[in-house]
């Protein structure tokens, strides 16, 4: 069989991946996504080992092997997303298939697909995959991303802002955002509460770079809040925080301009796809591949 033969379809099997699968599935991942280090992959994993996997769902994603060869995966972070109704909700996140197989890549999504009462989300579709995340099924929920300068906005009288600390007491927070804080600071985000008038609001970030000419600005990402009012209410003071720790802009998912926010808009990034019953909402990336796996 040469490169470019497909095989036949009863040769290949999708399953569950498993512990002991690991070591293969991040050799896989190697070849599809060669500008990744081997350590982004095991640490991402061994966050995803520690999750709360909703019962009866993968814990890691999807493998596709042809006898006993592994030859195509897909990662798959699901959680139950609490807000208003609490609902599962899945990143489809990595997906790669060996040049052989490929005539048979469908068989993987499909079955990672296959679940109704999942809200399925891509947030990282390369521009080439667009009409492909499509055709199978998924619906375009932000076109591109905001890239705001808090900094730059005045400060609202009251409010302030402290990283999240366990250990602390809280005025409104559920035990659900603790949670949510507690577990996105050991992945290594930033987990903030800001403090206002009208009670605390939890915040949390990711920092990454964007290259512009030959400076690289220092950005975060917006991952978490309960409400994109609340990043605008409390813009002035976050966005000092931010700056004396360096970073000077925060990328945000947005369908356009957002009023009360200054900076740009552009559909260059960030173009972001749901499939299922629920819209995701701009301002909830939680336990997403951006904070299991960082930027």
């Amino acid at each position: 069989m040469n490169a470019l033969s497909p095989v036949r379809p009863t040769a290949l099997r999708c399953r569950e991946i498993g512990e002991a699968d690991l070591g293969a599935v991040v050799d896989l991942l190697m070849r599809g996504f060669p500008g990744r280090r081997a350590s982004y992959w095991t640490q991402g994993f061994a966050r995803m080992a520690a999750l709360d996997v909703p019962a009866g769902y993968p814990r890691f994603g999807l493998i596709m092997e042809s006898g006993r060869v592994p030859v195509g995966v897909i990662l798959t972070l699901y959680h139950l997303s609490g807000d208003a109704v609490e609902s599962v909700r899945c990143n489809l996140s990595s997906w790669y298939v060996v040049p052989a197989f490929r005539p048979y890549a469908s068989l993987l999504i499909s079955i990672a697909l296959k679940r109704r009462d999942v809200t399925y989300i891509n947030i990282s579709p390369a521009p080439p995959t667009w009409p492909i995340v499509e055709a199978q099924g998924f619906k375009r929920y932000a076109a591109g991303q905001f890239v705001a300068f808090p900094a730059l906005e005045p400060t609202s009288r009251g409010v302030s802002v402290a990283q999240f600390s366990s250990a602390a007491n809280y005025a409104g927070l559920s035990d659900d955002e603790r949670q949510l804080l507690a577990d996105h600071a050991a992945f290594g985000c930033l987990s903030l509460v800001c403090h206002t008038p009208g009670g605390d609001l939890p915040f949390i970030f990711t920092g990454f770079s964007i290259r512009a000419g030959r400076i690289r600005l220092p950005c975060a990402r917006l991952l978490y809040c309960r409400d994109m009012a609340d990043f605008i209410a409390c813009v002035g003071a976050l966005g000092r925080f931010l700056l004396w720790r360096g970073i000077v802009a925060v990328l945000l998912d947005a369908d356009g301009t957002i009023p009360g926010l200054r900076g740009f808009y552009t559909e260059r990034l960030g173009r972001k796809y749901f499939r299922g019953a629920k819209p995701p909402r701009f301002g909830d990336l939680a336990y997403s591949e951006l904070a299991v796996f960082g930027s």
